[in-house]
């Protein structure tokens, strides 16, 4: 025990190959007195396979609330804890919020132990931007709200990561080519890190047909990369409605300059439809 509060340790865990976990994180399983899990059991067999013997508590979406000041008190009682989710880094589409934002508002130590993302480990692979990019982790498993949140990012211009099983990946394959168009690139890292690990990538209907026509295609996890929209010029009507608004106050030139900001096209685009609005007053 120390003197001052304990630290709860953000472990990441490997999503696949054990042997992607790092030298800090194995040290600091076997150090820290009691370990946060998404699932005991699987927390346990990679534990088991470390050589570490800790306790173990689980964590996860039905016991999280009522988890939480269990660690608190444990943490202010000046021991160690760790969190660790299923595979990968807790938190990201993993339990462990309510946990952290408790920690956060008693202003309780926090460390990260960086290792494995499934999200950043496809995105690093899939040949598309990088430079901005929007996690969004698992769509809905039924269609029509499925549908609908990908309707609602079809004009999204970032790099669009989502994760998916192996099972339902075709049919949100399907939808994203139905609703973002056949033709947008895309890449589905399936299996990442394990034996029968496979990167489909091309069009959205190509990843489709090679992850159907391969006999393995069905079994697994994915992470799904898909392109952003291209640069997507505001209808006309838009751009006018705002400069309409601005006109009433500024000079045709300024005008032009604010709504090509606000409305996301070239200045001289904007200046043209405001002399055009000009003349027609």
């Amino acid at each position: 025990m120390t003197n001052g509060p304990g630290t709860l340790f953000v472990i990441a865990t490997p999503i696949g190959n054990l042997e992607d976990l790092s030298p800090r994180a194995s040290m600091m399983l076997a150090r820290v007195d009691t370990v946060a899990a998404e699932d005991t059991r699987r927390a346990g067999q990679l534990l088991t396979r470390l050589g570490i013997s800790q306790k173990l508590v689980s964590l996860h979406e039905h016991n999280e609330a009522e988890r939480v000041q269990s660690i608190v008190d444990l943490l202010q009682n000046g021991r160690d804890a760790a969190l660790i989710s299923d595979a990968g880094t807790p938190l990201i589409s993993d339990p462990g919020y309510r946990l952290l934002a408790a920690l956060r508002e008693q202003d309780l130590p926090v460390s990260p132990i960086p290792g494995c993302c499934a999200a950043i480990a496809a995105l690093s692979v899939a040949g598309l931007p990088t430079d901005r990019f929007r996690f969004e982790g698992f769509l809905p498993a039924r269609r029509s709200p499925r549908r609908k949140r990908l309707l609602a990012l079809r004009d999204c211009q970032d790099t669009l990561v989502f994760y998916e099983s192996a099972r339902r990946a075709p049919a949100t394959l399907a939808d994203v080519a139905d609703i973002f168009g056949a033709d947008r690139p895309a890449a589905l890292a399936r299996e990442m890190t394990k034996l029968y690990e496979t990167l489909y990538r091309g069009r959205v209907v190509d990843v489709r047909e090679r992850l159907t026509s391969d006999p393995g295609g069905g079994k697994g996890e994915c992470t799904l990369v898909v392109a952003g929209a291209e640069d997507a010029v505001p209808a006309d009507t838009d751009l006018r409605s705002v400069l309409q608004v601005l006109l009433q106050e500024l000079p045709a030139s300024q005008a032009a300059s604010l709504a090509a900001r606000i409305a996301g096209v070239r200045r001289a685009e904007a200046y043209r439809v405001a002399q055009a609005l000009r003349e027609h007053d």
